[in-house]
Protein backbone atom coordinates (compact mmCIF):
# COMPACT_ATOMS: atom_id res chain seq x y z
CA UNK A 1 0.00 0.00 0.00
CA UNK A 2 1.43 3.39 -0.84
CA UNK A 3 0.58 6.86 0.29
CA UNK A 4 0.03 10.17 -1.19
CA UNK A 5 1.49 13.25 0.05
CA UNK A 6 -0.82 16.06 -1.07
CA UNK A 7 1.84 19.23 -1.75
CA UNK A 8 -0.44 22.44 -1.31
CA UNK A 9 0.75 25.93 -3.16
CA UNK A 10 0.29 29.32 -1.60
CA UNK A 11 -1.55 31.59 -4.17
CA UNK A 12 0.16 33.79 -5.41
CA UNK A 13 3.57 32.19 -5.22
CA UNK A 14 4.64 30.06 -8.19
CA UNK A 15 6.72 26.98 -7.72
CA UNK A 16 10.01 27.42 -9.51
CA UNK A 17 10.52 25.17 -12.10
CA UNK A 18 13.40 24.54 -14.52
CA UNK A 19 12.69 23.26 -17.74
CA UNK A 20 15.22 20.04 -18.24
CA UNK A 21 18.17 20.90 -19.86
CA UNK A 22 17.88 24.98 -19.46
CA UNK A 23 20.83 26.40 -19.03
CA UNK A 24 22.06 30.02 -17.37
CA UNK A 25 21.91 32.60 -19.34
CA UNK A 26 25.49 34.09 -19.60
CA UNK A 27 24.32 36.91 -22.14
CA UNK A 28 23.74 40.01 -19.28
CA UNK A 29 26.73 38.86 -17.08
CA UNK A 30 28.95 39.28 -20.11
CA UNK A 31 27.68 42.23 -21.48
CA UNK A 32 28.52 43.75 -17.81
CA UNK A 33 32.04 42.44 -17.86
CA UNK A 34 32.16 44.05 -21.50
CA UNK A 35 31.16 47.37 -20.01
CA UNK A 36 33.78 47.26 -17.36
CA UNK A 37 36.28 46.18 -19.22
CA UNK A 38 36.15 49.16 -21.82
CA UNK A 39 35.39 51.34 -18.48
CA UNK A 40 38.20 50.47 -17.33
CA UNK A 41 40.41 50.70 -20.33
CA UNK A 42 38.84 54.27 -20.63
CA UNK A 43 38.87 55.23 -16.74
CA UNK A 44 42.25 53.90 -15.92
CA UNK A 45 44.57 56.25 -17.81
CA UNK A 46 42.94 59.17 -16.59
CA UNK A 47 42.99 57.93 -12.97
CA UNK A 48 46.58 57.25 -12.99
CA UNK A 49 47.78 60.50 -14.73
CA UNK A 50 46.09 62.28 -11.89
CA UNK A 51 47.53 59.95 -9.08
CA UNK A 52 50.86 59.96 -10.27
CA UNK A 53 50.95 63.70 -10.13
CA UNK A 54 50.86 63.56 -6.22
CA UNK A 55 54.20 61.72 -6.48
CA UNK A 56 57.51 62.16 -6.22
CA UNK A 57 60.09 61.63 -8.81
CA UNK A 58 62.02 59.18 -7.06
CA UNK A 59 59.13 57.45 -6.03
CA UNK A 60 57.83 57.10 -9.52
CA UNK A 61 60.92 55.69 -10.66
CA UNK A 62 61.38 53.53 -8.19
CA UNK A 63 57.74 52.15 -8.83
CA UNK A 64 55.47 53.11 -11.85
CA UNK A 65 52.93 51.03 -11.59
CA UNK A 66 52.53 51.94 -7.71
CA UNK A 67 50.53 53.63 -5.82
CA UNK A 68 52.20 57.38 -4.18
CA UNK A 69 54.78 56.76 -1.35
CA UNK A 70 54.60 59.73 -0.09
CA UNK A 71 51.52 61.83 -0.59
CA UNK A 72 52.74 65.08 -2.03
CA UNK A 73 50.73 68.06 -3.58
CA UNK A 74 53.74 69.64 -4.37
CA UNK A 75 53.32 68.93 -8.16
CA UNK A 76 49.46 70.18 -8.26
CA UNK A 77 50.48 73.54 -6.29
CA UNK A 78 53.71 74.26 -8.22
CA UNK A 79 51.52 74.30 -11.68
CA UNK A 80 48.50 76.55 -9.77
CA UNK A 81 51.44 78.84 -9.00
CA UNK A 82 52.40 78.94 -12.71
CA UNK A 83 51.10 82.13 -14.17
CA UNK A 84 51.89 80.56 -17.59
CA UNK A 85 49.79 77.74 -16.43
CA UNK A 86 46.48 80.20 -16.00
CA UNK A 87 47.26 82.12 -19.50
CA UNK A 88 47.04 79.15 -21.12
CA UNK A 89 43.40 77.97 -19.58
CA UNK A 90 42.34 81.84 -20.63
CA UNK A 91 43.65 81.02 -23.97
CA UNK A 92 41.55 77.90 -24.08
CA UNK A 93 38.60 79.19 -22.29
CA UNK A 94 38.17 81.93 -24.75
CA UNK A 95 39.20 79.94 -28.00
CA UNK A 96 36.17 77.27 -26.37
CA UNK A 97 33.62 79.48 -25.89
CA UNK A 98 34.40 81.44 -29.30
CA UNK A 99 34.04 78.44 -31.15
CA UNK A 100 31.45 77.15 -29.13
CA UNK A 101 29.06 80.64 -29.64
CA UNK A 102 30.59 80.45 -33.32
CA UNK A 103 28.68 77.07 -33.87
CA UNK A 104 25.61 77.23 -31.98
CA UNK A 105 24.85 80.45 -34.10
CA UNK A 106 25.91 80.16 -37.50
CA UNK A 107 24.75 76.31 -36.99
CA UNK A 108 21.19 76.64 -36.28
CA UNK A 109 21.15 79.57 -38.43
CA UNK A 110 22.33 77.57 -42.09
CA UNK A 111 20.05 74.54 -40.48
CA UNK A 112 17.18 76.39 -40.04
CA UNK A 113 17.21 77.75 -44.19
CA UNK A 114 17.88 73.92 -44.82
CA UNK A 115 15.20 72.58 -42.80
CA UNK A 116 12.13 74.90 -43.29
CA UNK A 117 12.86 76.27 -46.51
CA UNK A 118 12.36 74.91 -50.09
CA UNK A 119 14.55 76.46 -52.80
CA UNK A 120 17.01 74.83 -55.64
CA UNK A 121 19.62 73.41 -54.49
CA UNK A 122 18.69 72.84 -50.73
CA UNK A 123 19.55 69.12 -51.19
CA UNK A 124 23.22 69.50 -53.02
CA UNK A 125 23.53 72.17 -49.74
CA UNK A 126 22.86 69.86 -47.26
CA UNK A 127 25.24 67.40 -49.11
CA UNK A 128 28.00 69.15 -49.02
CA UNK A 129 27.59 69.89 -45.55
CA UNK A 130 27.82 66.42 -45.06
CA UNK A 131 30.76 65.63 -47.24
CA UNK A 132 32.33 68.20 -45.10
CA UNK A 133 32.75 65.37 -42.56
CA UNK A 134 35.16 63.44 -44.52
CA UNK A 135 37.67 65.50 -45.15
CA UNK A 136 40.18 65.37 -42.73
CA UNK A 137 41.76 68.46 -41.55
CA UNK A 138 45.32 67.19 -42.48
CA UNK A 139 44.55 67.96 -46.18
CA UNK A 140 43.57 71.77 -45.43
CA UNK A 141 46.97 72.33 -43.56
CA UNK A 142 49.11 74.47 -45.99
CA UNK A 143 46.12 76.16 -48.17
CA UNK A 144 44.83 77.10 -44.07
CA UNK A 145 48.02 78.30 -43.50
CA UNK A 146 48.13 80.80 -46.43
CA UNK A 147 44.57 82.15 -45.97
CA UNK A 148 45.68 82.68 -42.47
CA UNK A 149 48.97 84.69 -43.11
CA UNK A 150 46.98 86.56 -45.57
CA UNK A 151 44.00 87.75 -43.14
CA UNK A 152 46.66 88.42 -40.73
CA UNK A 153 45.34 85.92 -38.31
CA UNK A 154 48.27 83.35 -38.08
CA UNK A 155 49.45 83.17 -34.67
CA UNK A 156 46.49 84.31 -33.09
CA UNK A 157 43.56 83.41 -31.41
CA UNK A 158 40.91 84.84 -33.97
CA UNK A 159 43.16 82.39 -36.83
CA UNK A 160 42.74 79.53 -34.42
CA UNK A 161 38.59 80.18 -33.57
CA UNK A 162 37.32 81.03 -37.52
CA UNK A 163 38.73 77.44 -38.66
CA UNK A 164 37.93 75.74 -35.66
CA UNK A 165 34.02 76.79 -36.28
CA UNK A 166 34.03 75.98 -39.88
CA UNK A 167 35.36 72.26 -39.18
CA UNK A 168 32.63 71.44 -36.33
CA UNK A 169 29.82 73.16 -38.84
CA UNK A 170 29.16 69.96 -40.53
CA UNK A 171 28.13 67.74 -37.30
CA UNK A 172 26.36 71.22 -36.00
CA UNK A 173 24.22 70.87 -39.12
CA UNK A 174 23.46 67.13 -39.46
CA UNK A 175 22.14 67.17 -35.78
CA UNK A 176 19.99 70.49 -35.75
CA UNK A 177 18.43 69.80 -39.36
CA UNK A 178 15.85 66.85 -38.02
CA UNK A 179 15.02 69.10 -34.89
CA UNK A 180 14.06 72.18 -37.20
CA UNK A 181 12.37 70.10 -39.77
CA UNK A 182 10.69 67.94 -36.83
CA UNK A 183 8.72 71.76 -35.69
CA UNK A 184 5.14 71.54 -36.92
CA UNK A 185 4.51 73.90 -39.73
CA UNK A 186 1.24 74.98 -37.90
CA UNK A 187 3.37 76.76 -35.59
CA UNK A 188 5.03 79.20 -38.32
CA UNK A 189 1.48 79.68 -39.80
CA UNK A 190 0.03 80.32 -36.10
CA UNK A 191 2.76 82.50 -35.99
CA UNK A 192 2.87 84.31 -38.91
CA UNK A 193 -0.86 84.81 -38.75
CA UNK A 194 0.05 86.40 -35.37
CA UNK A 195 2.01 88.97 -36.70
CA UNK A 196 5.25 87.66 -36.42
CA UNK A 197 7.84 88.17 -38.57
CA UNK A 198 9.95 84.72 -40.00
CA UNK A 199 12.78 86.07 -37.47
CA UNK A 200 10.70 86.59 -34.82
CA UNK A 201 9.58 82.90 -35.49
CA UNK A 202 12.64 81.88 -35.56
CA UNK A 203 14.06 83.48 -32.35
CA UNK A 204 10.79 83.14 -30.32
CA UNK A 205 9.56 79.28 -31.47
CA UNK A 206 12.42 77.68 -33.39
CA UNK A 207 15.28 78.45 -30.86
CA UNK A 208 13.33 77.53 -27.85
CA UNK A 209 12.46 74.09 -29.28
CA UNK A 210 15.80 73.42 -30.49
CA UNK A 211 17.21 73.97 -27.62
CA UNK A 212 18.72 70.26 -26.32
CA UNK A 213 20.13 70.13 -30.00
CA UNK A 214 21.54 73.27 -29.79
CA UNK A 215 22.84 72.26 -26.69
CA UNK A 216 24.12 68.99 -27.48
CA UNK A 217 26.50 70.76 -30.87
CA UNK A 218 27.92 73.28 -28.32
CA UNK A 219 28.84 70.67 -25.77
CA UNK A 220 30.80 68.98 -28.44
CA UNK A 221 32.06 72.15 -29.94
CA UNK A 222 33.36 73.22 -26.21
CA UNK A 223 34.71 69.80 -25.91
CA UNK A 224 36.27 69.05 -29.33
CA UNK A 225 37.95 73.14 -28.87
CA UNK A 226 38.94 72.19 -25.93
CA UNK A 227 41.04 69.25 -26.48
CA UNK A 228 42.14 70.27 -29.68
CA UNK A 229 45.94 69.72 -30.58
CA UNK A 230 46.51 69.20 -34.28
CA UNK A 231 45.01 72.74 -35.49
CA UNK A 232 46.48 74.75 -32.62
CA UNK A 233 49.59 73.30 -33.25
CA UNK A 234 50.19 74.70 -36.73
CA UNK A 235 48.02 77.67 -36.32
CA UNK A 236 49.45 79.05 -32.90
CA UNK A 237 53.13 77.22 -32.26
CA UNK A 238 53.97 77.58 -36.27
CA UNK A 239 52.64 80.92 -36.21
CA UNK A 240 55.07 82.65 -33.66
CA UNK A 241 52.47 83.13 -31.01
CA UNK A 242 54.31 82.90 -27.17
CA UNK A 243 54.15 80.05 -25.18
CA UNK A 244 51.72 81.96 -22.91
CA UNK A 245 49.11 81.96 -25.67
CA UNK A 246 48.90 78.47 -26.44
CA UNK A 247 46.37 76.56 -25.54
CA UNK A 248 46.60 73.84 -22.70
CA UNK A 249 47.27 70.94 -24.73
CA UNK A 250 49.90 73.09 -26.44
CA UNK A 251 50.89 73.93 -23.48
CA UNK A 252 51.20 70.16 -22.06
CA UNK A 253 53.75 69.48 -24.83
CA UNK A 254 55.56 73.03 -23.63
CA UNK A 255 56.15 72.13 -20.51
CA UNK A 256 57.04 68.34 -20.71
CA UNK A 257 60.12 70.08 -23.09
CA UNK A 258 60.91 72.69 -20.82
CA UNK A 259 60.85 70.08 -17.52
CA UNK A 260 61.66 66.77 -19.44
CA UNK A 261 63.21 65.68 -15.90
CA UNK A 262 59.96 66.32 -14.27
CA UNK A 263 57.67 63.74 -15.13
CA UNK A 264 55.38 64.04 -11.98
CA UNK A 265 55.37 67.51 -12.93
CA UNK A 266 54.63 67.32 -16.35
CA UNK A 267 51.24 64.49 -14.88
CA UNK A 268 50.19 66.83 -12.97
CA UNK A 269 50.11 69.57 -15.51
CA UNK A 270 48.52 67.23 -18.03
CA UNK A 271 45.97 66.52 -15.43
CA UNK A 272 44.81 69.91 -14.87
CA UNK A 273 44.53 70.34 -18.35
CA UNK A 274 42.39 67.63 -18.59
CA UNK A 275 40.06 68.06 -15.17
CA UNK A 276 37.98 71.18 -16.84
CA UNK A 277 37.05 68.92 -20.07
CA UNK A 278 36.04 65.92 -18.11
CA UNK A 279 34.01 68.00 -15.72
CA UNK A 280 31.70 69.85 -18.41
CA UNK A 281 31.23 66.39 -20.39
CA UNK A 282 30.33 64.75 -17.55
CA UNK A 283 28.06 67.65 -16.51
CA UNK A 284 26.20 67.84 -19.65
CA UNK A 285 26.11 64.05 -20.50
CA UNK A 286 22.49 63.50 -20.39
CA UNK A 287 22.06 66.89 -22.82
CA UNK A 288 24.21 65.59 -25.23
CA UNK A 289 22.51 61.59 -25.28
CA UNK A 290 19.23 63.52 -24.99
CA UNK A 291 19.75 65.74 -28.08
CA UNK A 292 21.06 62.86 -29.92
CA UNK A 293 17.95 61.27 -29.01
CA UNK A 294 15.95 64.04 -30.94
CA UNK A 295 18.27 63.71 -33.51
CA UNK A 296 17.28 60.78 -34.68
CA UNK A 297 13.88 60.75 -34.01
CA UNK A 298 13.36 63.59 -35.99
Amino acid sequence: MTATTAITVAPGKARPSRRAGQRFDWGQPVVYLVALAVAAIAVGPVLYVFISGFRTNPDFFTDPAGMPNPWTTDNYARVLGDPTFWRQVLASTVTALGTTIGVMLLGVMAAFVIARYEFKGRGLLYALFTTGLLFPLTISILPLTVLLRQLDLFGTWWGLIIPQVAFALPTTIIILVPFLRAIPGELEEAALIDGASRIGFFWRIVLPLSMPGLMTVGVLAFVGSWNAYLLPLFVLQAGGAASEDYTLPLGVQFYSTAYGQDTTGVLAYTALAMLPAILFFTLAEKRIVGGLQGAVKG
